[in-house]
């Protein structure tokens, strides 16, 4: 292993708050590297820089895992992690690396890349000039979401609890931001699309970290059809959705884990 990623998911495993954790198991879900062993003598791979695919029981079904789905590192179901000096894992667990891609940037894509990627291309299908609402904007999935749906020619919008993220990610090209410790933060972020985008604009798609009560929050703002895509729940388990979204034709779509298209890779 050259290059590991210290993930939230790690310090969620710490604090006892992830599921499915087994003691004595090594933690880490990413990882770069070099092959220097195969039982293939001739492999491919051999002395080859290679990066890890993180998650196992989730091979075919394109809607859902069709096995018990788990992650690497800190579970009982795959008790190995990339936070050692060496990792054995099975030869198609493993991938290329390509060249214009240095360990440390590798290390940091799998999880937040693969989350990211179905949230805003799969699952919310981002075209251009689609307002997007990005929340918890400094997290992994977040600022990767941001860049697919700006490399695909949306305009985006993010949200944090701070300041300076809010302005970093406007330094990397997001159209504006709101604090959401601010209650009245969804009619500034009306204020915003107004004036980026002009009169009667709305959101298209929310990519959301936070659960709760993140529908009735950009109810206003999110158009009749909008999608509002979750892959976490920093703010609460618990995600209310009524007759109002109902009537707007609104959905709420979740993502369970990540899977690996292998044929595009």
């Amino acid at each position: 292993m050259n290059a590991v990623a210290f993930n939230h998911r790690d310090l969620w495993i710490r604090k006892g708050q992830y599921p499915g954790i087994a003691f004595g198991s090594t933690f880490g879900a990413d990882g770069a590297g070099v092959v220097v062993a195969a039982a293939d003598a001739n492999d491919s791979l051999l002395n080859k820089r290679v990066f890890l695919v993180p998650m196992r029981g989730w091979e075919d079904n394109p809607d859902a895992p069709e096995s018990t789905f788990s992650i690497l590192g800190g579970g009982s179901v795959v008790p190995i992690g990339t936070f050692s000096q060496y990792v054995a894992v099975e030869r198609d667990q493993v991938i290329a690396s390509p060249d214009h891609l240095d360990d440390e940037h590798l290390a940091a894509w799998p999880l937040a890349g693969v989350t990211a990627w179905r949230a805003t291309v799969v699952y919310a299908n981002i075209q251009k000039g689609d307002n997007v609402l990005i929340t918890g904007i400094g997290g992994g999935v977040a600022l990767t979401a941001l860049q697919i749906c700006l490399a695909r020619g949306a305009n985006v919008f993010v949200s944090s609890g701070s300041e300076d993220k809010i302005k970093k990610a406007m330094g990397l090209g997001a159209k504006g931001g709101v604090n959401y410790r601010q209650s009245d933060w969804p009619a500034t972020l009306e204020k915003l699309l107004v004036k980026e985008a002009g009169q009667g604009a709305r959101v298209s798609v929310v990519i959301d970290s936070g659960g709760g009560d993140i529908m009735a929050q950009v109810g206003k703002v999110l158009k009749s059809g909008g999608k509002v895509v979750i892959y976490g729940m920093t703010a609460s388990p618990k995600v209310t959705f009524t007759m109002r979204e109902v009537l707007k034709n609104q959905q709420l779509i979740g993502i369970f884990g990540q899977r690996w298209d292998r044929t595009r890779i």
